[in-house]
């Protein structure tokens, strides 16, 4: 493909990571339908928001296609509302404004990077609460057929930090998402670092903003600002192993936390780092960051491709320490994706 005339060759991607990366053809898409005419003209095109989820190479051979439309839209259906959202809208702005329309919800959301559309794809999640717990629909463009799809949340494949759009990359563009919020939406304070947020507060019986507020205290403290320290947050998905593996575990290793789930344990993946001694770390130009072993960052000049081979040192002293896998939580972006 040769590169657009409005987009010179070999354009810098900015990215949550702070790695080198150039584009052969980067466009930025205003409108839904401008996206579909896009990808009719370049079907091997990769479709991102804001990159704060992605590993990037130092090249990208296809085209790049970055959602930058907008669009709020709300219907209040009694204590309720439908709140409709455009891909290329801030999922923080997002949260902020149903905060100020009074609608409950997201608060445990507040603060998480990126874009309204990138949201579903990896099902995002935080303090007890995921997305698809608030979601009613997801329009996307299905590639495959060229049609304009409403999935509803089952037929969306969710699962923990993941869902049919990561498990088929390349097939779905997500062009928006419907949301659910208000009084129906109780509030979820059971992760003790709110709880203790709020009580340091006084906030006995906390509003949602309030709770929202909270949440963006502990994040603030925990996590490195993206601007300063190159980051995508948590680069680790926390374990989930079977009963029998649990078990184990808790014989071998009884400091271990796990919190019980259907079909097994969900074990803390910050946790296993930091017993491997990783807390802090460094290699070369990229590490681990010292308040929180799931996050690696990049100290200056640090490469796609250094933060992936951190990533593998680190899951493979957890495999042999405690034979536990752990998966990336980020996707690693070949230079001819999708």
């Amino acid at each position: 493909m040769k590169p657009s005339s409005q987009s010179p060759a070999w354009t810098p991607v900015h990215n949550a990571l702070g790695v080198p990366c150039a584009a052969r053809c980067r466009r930025f898409v205003r409108s839904e339908q401008e996206l579909i005419e896009a990808l009719s003209r370049w079907p091997d095109a990769l479709v991102v928001g804001q990159c704060s989820n992605l590993v990037l190479p130092k090249r990208l051979e296809c085209p790049l296609l970055v959602a930058a439309w907008r669009g709020l839209r709300l219907v209040r259906e009694g204590a309720d509302a439908l709140l409709t959202a455009a891909a290329g809208e801030s999922w923080h702005a997002l949260v902020r404004y149903s905060l100020g329309q009074g609608l409950g919800g997201l608060e445990n959301l507040a603060l998480i990077p990126g874009s309204v559309g990138a949201a579903p794809i990896q099902n995002i999640g935080a303090y007890g609460v995921e997305l698809a717990e608030r979601l009613t629909e997801v329009r996307v463009f299905d590639r495959q057929d060229a049609r304009i799809r409403a999935l509803v949340p089952s037929a969306c494949g969710f699962g923990y930090r993941t869902s049919l759009f990561k498990v088929q990359p390349g097939r779905y563009a997500v062009l928006g998402l419907t949301l659910r919020l208000g009084a129906g939406n109780p509030l979820v304070l059971d992760y003790p670092d709110i709880k203790r947020e709020l009580a340091r507060a006084g906030h006995g019986e906390p509003s949602r903003r309030q709770v929202a507020e909270a949440v963006m205290r502990v994040r603030r403290r925990k996590l490195p600002d993206p601007k300063v320290w190159g980051n995508v947050g948590s680069f680790f998905k926390n374990p989930v192993v079977s009963k029998d593996a649990a078990r184990r575990l808790a014989q071998s290793h009884p400091s271990l936390v796990a919190h019980p789930t259907a079909g097994g344990a969900k074990l803390s993946a910050a946790q296993l780092i930091d017993l491997c001694g990783w807390k802090g770390r460094r290699q070369g130009k990229v590490g681990v960051w010292r308040r929180q072993p799931l996050v690696l960052v990049n100290h200056g000049g640090g490469a796609g491709e250094d933060f992936l081979a951190l990533a593998e040192r680190i899951r493979q002293s957890v495999m042999e320490r405690f034979g536990v896998y752990l998966a990336l939580e980020p996707t690693a972006v070949s230079p001819q994706t999708p």
